[in-house]
């Protein structure tokens, strides 16, 4: 199975701007990178990453490829697919809870199209084994991509996982990488200054040092 990581090289995770600096933003989108990749190489699988522009992972995983393609997400993907015999996998760089076990699932359910969603309609990863079948990441992708399946026959089955169903996007998202996270991205956010804080009985993420200059 062809597994592909696509990852925005540039101007990363924008939506955490009110937390995290330019820089900050960067740092952590590698580090939750870097988790992904570790968990789909503990699958036995060996992982491409699909950036918007040259990256350089040698210092984090040397052995893993890089194919650059700077068009939007669903060009992108959609051209791994035409160019791929046999299954592929699509998961998002930014799952920073996926663990090995969660990945299995995915990539051993049976299903000519495997989806595992994410919160608000997304589609967080994705195994394709129909030929015909293409993805369409913008809106409610995840409704999309069943509606796609049945245009062109594809049989489809959904992955329910509450580490895989969980993209890191938005400030509140912060918690669940300081509460589930096991790899370089809590320690990240760590070394930023982060740690949970409970206040009228909701946990939230909050900074106890201001962010670097």
């Amino acid at each position: 199975m062809h597994v592909v990581v696509p990852f925005a090289a540039d101007e990363p995770k924008t939506r955490l701007a009110p937390l995290l600096s330019p820089a900050e933003r960067s740092s952590f989108a590698r580090a939750m990178l870097t988790d992904v990749l570790t968990a789909i190489a503990a699958t036995g699988r060996e992982p491409t990453v699909l950036s918007t522009s040259p990256l350089d992972l040698a210092s984090e995983h040397e052995d893993v490829a890089v194919a650059v393609d700077d068009r939007p997400l669903t060009a992108a993907v959609n051209a791994q697919l035409a160019a791929t015999d046999g299954p592929v996998a699509i998961v998002m760089a930014d799952l920073a809870l996926a663990i090995p076990a969660a990945l299995d699932r995915l990539f051993s359910r049976e299903g000519d199209v495997v989806i595992a969603p994410g919160r608000g309609g997304g589609t967080n990863a994705i195994v394709v084994r129909h030929p015909e079948f293409r993805v369409d990441y913008h809106g409610a992708s995840y409704l999309d991509h069943r509606a796609i399946a049945a245009g062109v026959g594809a049989q489809v089955a959904t992955v329910d996982s509450f580490r895989l169903g969980t993209d890191v996007d938005e400030p509140a998202d912060l918690v669940e990488v300081l509460v589930h996270g096991t790899g370089r991205a809590p320690d990240r956010l760590r070394e930023f200054g982060f740690e949970l804080g409970i206040d009228e009985g909701r946990v939230d993420a909050i900074r106890s040092s201001a962010a670097p200059e």
